[in-house]
């Protein structure tokens, strides 16, 4: 099996917030959440007008198997080679893998070089 992917580039903007003290947000206007020892990390996407660091999602086309491996690796790899932080949230079918908005084209390239498709959906 081939790791290599076919990702959209998710046309939201997102950011990532981290709410020390609760277990659930007060509003319906999150994409995911993980709840830890250390408190709730919420995804959402960004407002416009707010003043916060921006993430652009790449997402996978086709959905591969949860028993497949390596796919999630093959992502991060080419990315932290490059440099490029990243944040991920998995799905049942895919990982939305998150990089800061102004890495985007270097992600991109990283990962077309690493033999996987990336489509601008914007």
């Amino acid at each position: 099996m081939t790791t290599a992917q076919r990702l959209q580039i998710v046309p939201s903007q997102f950011m990532i917030e981290h709410l020390p003290n609760a277990v659930f947000p007060e509003d319906d206007e999150w994409i995911a959440l993980v709840r830890a020892p250390e408190g709730l990390t919420v995804i959402r996407e960004a407002p416009p007008y707010a003043e916060v660091r921006r993430w652009l999602g790449l997402y996978a086309v086709e959905p591969h198997d949860l028993d497949a491996t390596g796919m999630l690796a093959a992502l991060v790899g080419p990315l932290s080679d490059a440099g490029i932080p990243v944040f991920v949230a998995s799905t049942y079918h895919a990982d939305l893998v998150l990089v800061p908005e102004h890495l985007i084209a270097e992600a991109t390239a990283a990962l077309k070089e690493a033999g996987h498709q990336v489509i601008d959906s914007a």
